[in-house]
């Protein structure tokens, strides 16, 4: 039976058709899983920008104020994960050159210090009206020029009238004398109270105010050792020391004429002229070098101003 054309044809398109469809089936992973892919992404997206938004407006509206937020839970590393970060610190080599720069920055951030320290001792000196120059006179004003000098030393307190001790400080200073307190007023801790107690009894001036004021040239020690040591009860009281007794104990020889004590002491409000002579009286002269010190104090003492 012949075929005709229409019909050989129809059957070539079926063939077409059939074999599309097998391909298709034998490769479902290509052309059927991607689009389910791409809609699970989408979903998944949306999911999360719907979730962010939901977040920010919660925000926004304090949803989430004093709600206590939970700290990360962070696992603890292993064995292994410690072993190699400890090795890894113990064959670390150090750069000396960075050690260099180390020891550097310390010693320049010492030297800092100090220079910041003698900026803020000038300061507070300037401030309290005592002139930087001016303050280091008045710490090496009294320095006996021998060993075995005689120094009056006049024991007060910062309770005496200030009159009274600006008088002392102008006898003292043609006797080249000391001031010496057992403590400082508000304390061994505070020095400004001190500081300025110094500045009004030496300054020449009593009304004078700021750094230019004139100093007079009288050394002022606190020192409570020197009271214990010689066993003073009230002020004022006068001693005659040998040695240097504004010098520092540690640098004081323990035998030596700093460390001695004063072998009288003259108690009673009076003119520093007449405890010298009553310190006379009771046997000054009698000690070593002591006649001839006390005569040329008391002749300065003597002398118009």
């Amino acid at each position: 039976m012949p075929i005709s054309m229409p019909f050989s044809a129809r059957l070539i398109t079926a063939l077409t058709v059939t074999a599309g469809c097998a391909i298709a089936a034998a490769q479902p992973g290509t052309e059927i899983a991607q689009p389910k892919a791409k809609v699970a992404s989408t979903a998944e997206g949306k999911k999360a920008m719907d979730e962010l938004a939901d977040a920010r407006a919660r925000s926004r509206n304090g949803g989430n104020a004093g709600k206590p937020v939970s700290s990360p839970n962070i696992s603890a590393p292993s064995p292994a994960l410690r072993r190699r970060a400890f090795d890894a610190l113990r064959s670390h080599t150090s750069d000396p050159r960075l050690e260099e720069r180390a020891r550097a920055a310390r010693k320049a951030g010492e030297a800092q210090l100090a220079r910041d320290r003698e900026e803020m001792s000038k300061r507070l000196a300037e401030a309290l009206g005592l002139e930087a120059p001016s303050t280091m006179a008045v710490a090496q004003a009294v320095a006996p020029s021998a060993p075995g000098a005689w120094v009056p030393v006049l024991f007060v307190s910062s309770s005496m009238p200030l009159a009274t001790l600006r008088t002392y400080a102008g006898q003292l200073e043609r006797a080249r004398g000391v001031l010496a307190f057992r403590g400082m007023p508000g304390g061994l801790t505070r020095v400004g109270p001190m500081a300025k107690l110094s500045a009004q009894i030496l300054r020449l001036d009593p009304v004078c105010e700021g750094p230019a004021c004139a100093m007079r040239d009288v050394q002022l020690i606190v020192d409570p050792i020197l009271f214990r040591q010689h066993g003073v009860a009230r002020v004022p009281a006068l001693g005659m020391l040998p040695g240097d007794p504004t010098k520092p104990y540690c640098e004081r020889e323990e035998e030596g004429p700093a460390s001695a004590r004063s072998g009288h002491l003259v108690y009673g409000d009076a003119a520093l002229a007449g405890m010298l002579e009553t310190y006379a009286r009771l046997g000054g002269k009698e000690e070593g070098g002591m006649k001839a010190v006390l005569a040329d104090i008391l002749s300065k003492l003597g002398e118009p101003r």
